[in-house]
């Protein structure tokens, strides 16, 4: 799966990528009225559509209306209206790459505050010591709630597909439901769904062969994926090995690996775990040892900012590698490597000794940039991580208070 990074990638699927660059999900949280995309996200796309990457994934879109990750979130559900999506898909392929939604449903990482629900494969809460009450209490889902859940993956699959959207990418990484329920410390179930490995893997699998058979051949079907949860005793990479081996047979084009949750954020470089610290490429350790044995091709991303360090993670044998801060902070970053430039900025590291505080100002910086570009403003990385933190928290109340509303009116099918 070696290459050149502007070499075309070609999939399972007959989908080619124009070259080995991925904007990775970052969760935008900029929803407008009706929890749908819209003009801010059309300008952000535009953006990055022209930046010269290959493939852009967008941040979570959820598929139940009654659980998402912020109250500014994304919903395409089977109420909502395809036009926005359309839109958003036209902007996103502007630049003549490829655009895949990444799609998901939180569980238990659900802020305290929010209405709706707060399910987990278990009873068990996110733990975050001091930080633990920001969190909702889990309630373990029902078997008809899994497979609820299920079918409302591959009816946003199938929509996204309508709407225009070159492929899709199932969440199963960074603490949110396929995750809880693929970790062992998490799953605590005693059914179909809980115990060995291949049980803790039945939802995402499922998910994968429903989400399969409801687009065509052609549209692309992807899966985030944690080399390691970064717990012990959690999730880690012979397992990540096993389910990379499982999803093999029911099409998949592309495993992306990362890693983390919100109890350990090493998505964002703030783990306890010396591999991702003070250092590119974080998870570039766990993805080398996964390569050599894995039957599907494997995007990695985490802290990739430099074109040597993107070049010596193809070589190590992955096909994509995907940027998020990197392309919020330095959109055209892609067109530079191609011209032999680096870029000229970085984020102001947060250096905080709360790891969960750290994380969520780091997350609430990485917003702040996004923002300024739907506004067709220029990125200002030295912004303080507090400021930021503040203004994200200030916006996040707001969004709640739409959100209440909206999910108490009426919704008709669309």
């Amino acid at each position: 799966m070696t290459g050149e990074l502007f070499s075309p990638l070609h999939l399972r699927s007959g989908q080619i990528l124009t070259n080995r660059i991925a904007k990775a999900a970052m969760e935008e949280n900029m929803a407008g009225d009706g929890q749908l995309p819209d003009e801010q996200l059309f300008t952000l796309y535009r953006q990055w559509a022209a930046s010269g990457t290959g493939l852009l994934i967008t941040g979570n879109v959820m598929v139940h209306a009654e659980a998402l990750t912020g109250p500014a979130g994304v919903v395409l559900d089977e109420h909502a209206p395809l036009e926005p999506f359309t839109a958003w898909a036209k902007a996103g392929k502007s630049g003549g790459g490829s655009i895949w939604m990444q799609i998901n449903h939180p569980g238990r990482q659900v802020a305290s505050g929010m209405p709706g629900v707060v399910w987990g494969p278990s009873d068990i809460g996110v733990s975050l010591g001091r930080h633990s009450s920001r969190f909702g209490r889990p309630t373990a889902m029902t078997a008809q709630q899994i497979e609820d859940t299920v079918t409302r993956h591959a009816v946003t699959a199938h929509r996204a597909e309508k709407a225009g959207f070159d492929g899709v990418e199932i969440h199963a990484a960074h603490g949110y439901l396929l995750s809880q329920f693929l970790s062992p410390l998490v799953n605590k179930r005693t059914d179909r769904w809980g115990g060995p490995l291949e049980n803790r893997a039945r939802m995402l699998l499922d998910i994968v062969r429903a989400v399969r058979a409801a687009v065509s051949p052609s549209f692309a079907v992807a899966v985030k994926l944690n080399s390691a949860d970064f717990q012990r005793g959690g999730f880690d990479a012979e397992d990540a090995r096993q389910v990379i081996e499982m999803l093999a047979p029911l099409g998949v084009d592309l495993v992306e690996l990362s890693g983390g949750s919100y109890e350990s954020p090493a998505m964002t470089g703030r783990s306890t775990d010396t591999r991702t610290q003070a250092r590119e490429a974080y998870f570039l350790d766990l993805a080398e040892d996964l390569v050599s044995t894995s039957p599907v091709p494997l995007m990695l991303t985490g802290g990739i900012t430099r074109r040597a360090t993107a070049q010596k993670v193809l070589d190590s044998g992955v096909a994509v590698i995907g940027m998020g801060t990197a392309l919020a902070v330095t959109p055209d970053l892609p067109d530079r490597w191609r011209g032999g430039r680096e870029a000229d900025r970085r984020m102001r590291p947060v250096t905080w000794s709360d790891k969960a505080l750290a994380s969520a100002a780091s997350m609430a910086q990485v917003r702040h940039q996004m923002r300024r570009l739907a506004r067709g403003s220029s990125p200002r990385p030295g912004t303080h991580p507090a400021l930021a933190l503040i203004a994200e928290q200030r916006r996040q109340r707001t969004a709640l208070r739409r959100y209440r509303a909206w999910l108490a009116g009426p919704r008709s099918a669309a």
